[in-house]
């Protein structure tokens, strides 16, 4: 693993950010499918292949399950005004309550996942997933969403977690981009949830310029450079990525609380995305655990890690 200090960052190209957009929602009917592609790139003679050829087709799943879905039950204008106006996320994960698209979702993903070539341990949980009453399943997703998984059933709540990441990226496409406000260091503006990952992106009028993504429901937040996604502490920042890397994958450590995000050279490797190239750089996580850092993301995918 090597280090760079913040001194050594690279260079930000002022001249080239017009106004970056506080946040950008995303568009459900392309995020999964790309995703998917990613996850099948990355496997290519990677000691994860299997993992992450699962992964992809479980991506795909979840692109192929939206079509004819319900609408999704939105929050009504008035809560998610008042939200905004106590710094609030308008998609609030503690007082979600399944509604019939959920349902339906759960149901598509399940049987879709089904088809997936996978080991017999997660089929197994995939079975116990989908056999859940509507109590059990009920508790699943609130542990999703209030990131308490209990290790004993890891493997079942990925499926619900795929799940929840599509409802929650149908809903924010359907927020108000331009009503959003910040909620908290470290937090999505839509749900509240952590970010997976951050990443310098190359957008026409925001190049070079930083945003999180939601683990949850993909929403990409503005945050500024060299400044703990964390705490907000601009002190103590270094870079840090396993040897002989390509230099776009990187981890953010801080020594003000001791925990990192990884952060992500968009701008120099488009195809690079946020929760597959997570997955795909655990060997990262793993140096920095044995270092004494925290992770600080949240990946439905690396529970456990």
């Amino acid at each position: 693993m090597s280090e760079t200090g913040a001194s050594r960052h690279d260079p930000i190209p002022i001249g080239e950010i017009a106004a970056p957009p506080f946040a950008r929602l995303p568009d459900p009917s392309a995020l999964f499918a790309a995703r998917a592609l990613r996850f099948w790139a990355l496997a290519q003679d990677h000691a994860l292949a299997p993992y992450l050829r699962f992964l992809g087709h479980l991506s795909e799943c979840q692109h192929r399950l939206q079509e004819g879905l319900p609408e999704p039950d939105m929050p009504a204008a008035d809560m998610r005004a008042r939200a905004r106006e106590h710094g609030m996320p308008p998609l609030d994960r503690g007082r979600f309550t399944a509604d019939a698209a959920l349902d339906v979702t759960l149901d598509r993903l399940f049987a879709l996942a089904a088809e997936i070539d996978m080991p017999d341990s997660a089929r197994a949980a995939l079975v116990r997933a989908s056999a859940a009453d509507p109590v059990a399943r009920d508790a699943m997703v609130r542990a999703v969403l209030a990131d308490a998984i209990p290790v004993e059933t890891v493997a079942d709540h990925v499926y619900v977690a795929a799940a929840l990441q599509v409802h929650f990226a149908r809903m924010a496409a359907r927020l108000d981009v331009a009503v959003l406000v910040p909620v908290g260091e470290g937090a999505c503006p839509a749900c509240g949830e952590a970010p997976v990952a951050s990443a310098i992106v190359g957008w026409q009028g925001a190049h070079g310029a930083r945003f999180c993504t939601c683990s949850l429901c993909a929403t990409q937040w503005h945050v500024v450079r060299i400044k703990c996604v964390l705490c907000d502490s601009t002190e103590g920042i270094a870079y840090q990525e396993l040897e002989g890397g390509a230099g776009t994958v990187k981890a953010e450590t801080c020594e003000n609380c001791h925990g990192y995000v990884k952060i992500l050279a968009q701008q120099k490797d488009p195809t690079l995305e946020p929760v597959a190239d997570d997955v795909a750089s655990l060997g990262l996580d793993l140096l920095l655990r044995e270092a004494g850092y925290r992770r600080g993301a949240v990946n439905p995918f690396l529970l456990g890690y």
